[in-house]
């Protein structure tokens, strides 16, 4: 991992695949709120003046999901209909219970895919994170904040950030460039809307970090104008943001993305066991950068992998991590949903700036 500058990127909570990623989490903490055994996979597509729900659920209860998608979609701003996308837009349900083949190996306490998964973690940041997606991220946050808050009333759902971070010797040394993109109201000029977000965005967000950047190696809505976002401008799905997700490209990431899916799908469970295991071994002074991989398959109640990488940072013996990793944490199927806590819903607020790096999550916690 030797580079010269990173770059990672986030997304506003407004944007199309993160409104699809937020609808079908929100229904999946509504079946768990009802059963907590619900078996979910469930698919999202909104585009211009349209929502399409489709996928799989099994539980004991009942959920309107075209409320569930209308709810969600109105926290999100989308209540003018000039943006040609609103809570009231046309929703198609083509949702039916789980697979009887997959569900045998879910009964038997086993995984409900097959897949790896990849856990990282490294010292840049207090969160144990990369530095380049935790301030991405942290902008998307103050962009949300400033229009729900209407600070910036002018600002509109949609959004995307982007951080070039230059390295020395694998240490973060100063950020080289920020870009922003978020859509506004017409009436507003780009020059105000760049003097407004380098004040009370861009700044803040890097002293959060002791950095600073020259306004001039900032760019604000690169083609000049943007007024019209969302759906209406471009198409979103479930599942298509899992680079935003995790560690922001510093870091490899499974086959599988996390949002409308249960945690016996160990797309989901997986990756947070791993990110688990390796934030740990970071914590306890194990190693200063970390990744540890598993795999499974449908039906397994083991990880079939299990292995830990330190990148010639470790401390201690390969052995003695993995002692250490069996010590705090049983990878079984059943060892990751008890030890996690991960059968509640948990899920609606992972869907926005990342599914890492943030302490209310139970993976995330260091154990003492």
């Amino acid at each position: 991992m030797n580079y010269s500058t990173f770059t990672s990127e986030s997304v506003c909570s407004g944007h199309p695949d993160k409104i699809c990623d937020q609808i079908s989490d929100a229904i999946l903490d509504k079946a768990l709120s009802l059963d907590k055994y619900a078996r979910v996979a469930v698919e999202t597509m909104v585009t211009k003046n349209f929502i399409a729900l489709a996928g799989e659920v099994t539980l004991n209860g009942r959920i309107n999901y075209k409320n569930v998608a209308k709810q969600t979609i109105r926290n999100l701003g989308y209540t003018d209909n000039r943006l040609g996308f609103t809570s009231n837009s046309p929703i198609i349900v083509k949702i039916h219970t789980q697979s009887p083949e997959i569900a045998m190996g879910v009964d038997m306490a086993g995984a409900g895919d097959q897949g790896m998964m990849f856990g990282y973690a490294c010292r840049e940041t207090p969160s144990l994170m990369p530095l380049p997606i935790m301030l991405a991220h942290q902008l998307a946050m103050s962009l949300d904040e400033l229009r729900e808050t209407k600070k910036l009333d002018y600002l509109r759902p949609d959004g995307k950030t982007q951080v070039t971070i230059r390295y020395e010797n694998g240490v973060p040394k100063e950020v080289e460039q920020v870009v922003l993109a978020v859509p506004h109201t017409e009436s507003i000029p780009l020059g105000q809307v760049k003097k407004d977000l380098y004040r009370q965005v861009i700044v803040p967000a890097l002293l959060s970090y002791n950095l600073h950047i020259q306004e001039k190696n900032v760019v604000i809505n690169g083609t000049g104008a943007w007024h019209i976002g969302g759906p209406a401008s471009d198409t979103g799905v479930t599942g298509r943001k899992i680079i935003v997700d995790t560690y922001g490209g510093m870091a490899r990431v499974g086959g599988g993305a996390f949002s409308g899916k249960d945690p016996t799908k160990v797309d989901r469970s997986g990756a947070y066991a791993a990110r688990y295991l390796a934030k740990n071994i970071v914590a306890a002074g194990l190693a200063t950068r970390c990744e540890v991989r598993l795999a499974y398959f449908i039906g397994a109640k083991r990880a079939t992998m299990q292995e830990v990488e330190t990148f010639g940072t470790g401390k201690k013996s390969d052995k003695f991590i993995k002692s250490f990793m069996d010590k705090i944490l049983d990878t079984s199927i059943k060892g990751i949903l008890s030890k996690l806590n991960l059968r509640r819903p948990i899920y609606l607020k992972t869907a926005c700036y990342g599914h890492l790096g943030r302490d209310e999550f139970p993976w995330e916690q260091i154990v003492t």
